[in-house]
């Protein structure tokens, strides 16, 4: 079980605050759970589930910023699972890796009720998108479990008032509405630009578990500067580059 060392690499993240491992050729984490994990507000001493964890990259991101919480991941790909526990091994942090399908939780999981609940599901629906020849990479970007059974599994597991947050491209936030009942409200939705005057590629969307709040649509985060990309420059702005170099939070409203 497991990548043979010859086919991970090491990558830093947030500066180099955490080194995780991920496979050469599979699916490897960029930006995206790093937004996830600097948008969840967990405190010290509060429990977050992390739904299909792949090598651990949001839960461990948040848990470098938030020392102190309960990580619980699941994920079913028993070689990312495993991932995952060796990352959260070297990196000092306390992580339990659950291997399961979030829509088949074992008895341990469904019998504990958590602060968050954070989840980045696969993007892509199979139908409209061509999909990898590696098997993991393909797992991880394209739907196989629907993604209202993503939100209903992760509803169940909240305890009362508790938050939910998701990063998924712009396109699905009206599936992702769809998905909450009335279980859920005082939903937050913040647009991911990757420059001014482009439309919302990505969207971070946060419910509360018992929540009356109205919706409420947040000010874009605006990822890079100038209106293109210009030769190797980075050009993230700076409260971007903070995020993603710092591990600084990113407040949602």
């Amino acid at each position: 079980m497991g990548f043979a060392r010859q086919l991970v690499t090491e990558d830093k993240f947030l500066g180099g605050q955490l080194v995780l491992m991920q496979p050469r050729d599979g699916y490897r984490a960029g930006v995206d759970p790093v937004f996830l994990a600097a948008s969840v507000a967990a405190h010290d001493g509060e429990s977050v589930l992390d739904l299909g964890c792949g090598a651990g990259a949001a839960g461990l991101c948040l848990a470098t910023r938030v020392p102190g919480i309960r990580l619980v991941g699941v994920e079913r790909q028993a070689d990312y699972a495993d991932l995952a526990r060796k990352n959260s091994f070297d990196n000092d942090i306390d992580m339990d890796v659950v291997e399961a399908d979030i829509s088949d939780l074992p008895s341990e999981v469904k019998e504990e009720s958590f602060d968050h609940v954070i989840m980045n599901p696969p993007y892509h629906l199979r139908e409209r998108s061509t999909t990898s020849d590696d098997a993991g990479r393909a797992a991880a970007l394209f739907e196989d479990t629907p993604l209202a059974t993503w939100i209903d599994v992760g509803t169940r597991r909240l305890k009362q008032r508790g938050y939910m947050t998701i990063i998924q491209k712009a396109e699905r936030l009206p599936e992702i509405l769809r998905g909450f009942d009335d279980r859920m409200g005082s939903i937050l939705v913040k647009p991911l630009l990757p420059r001014e005057g482009r439309a919302a590629v990505l969207i971070l969307v946060q419910a509360r578990k018992g929540g009356r709040g109205e919706f409420r649509l947040a000010s874009p985060l605006i990822l890079h500067d100038g209106a293109e990309h210009v030769g190797d420059s980075e050009s993230y702005r700076r409260e971007v580059s903070a995020i993603l170099r710092d591990g600084a939070a990113l407040p949602l409203w």
